[in-house]
């Protein structure tokens, strides 16, 4: 599945964008943990993933994913988007 970052969520992975290997679809929780452990120390300044990725609003190919039990799909496009200035 394709992972892509944006503003601080980037920062904190130290990448735009990631293949992240799926076999099978998993949950936003699930996927939330295997993004943690990809990324366990965030760069110098930043906050680490851990940190940044409760607060991020997710995009399921293109749509808002609010449900952390929805199963993702292997062949889905993943947007992880942290609050921007004005909330």
């Amino acid at each position: 599945m394709l992972v892509r970052y944006f503003a601080a969520a980037a920062a904190s992975a130290g990448t735009e964008q990631e293949e992240v290997a799926a076999h099978a679809a998993m949950t936003r929780s699930e996927l939330q943990q295997v993004l943690t452990t990809l990324h366990p120390v965030a760069p110098p300044g930043e906050k680490t993933l851990a940190q940044v990725l409760p607060q991020c609003s997710w995009l399921v190919n293109g749509v808002r994913h609010k449900d952390q039990g929805a199963a993702i799909v292997p062949a889905a496009t993943v947007d992880v988007l942290p609050p921007f200035a004005g909330g």
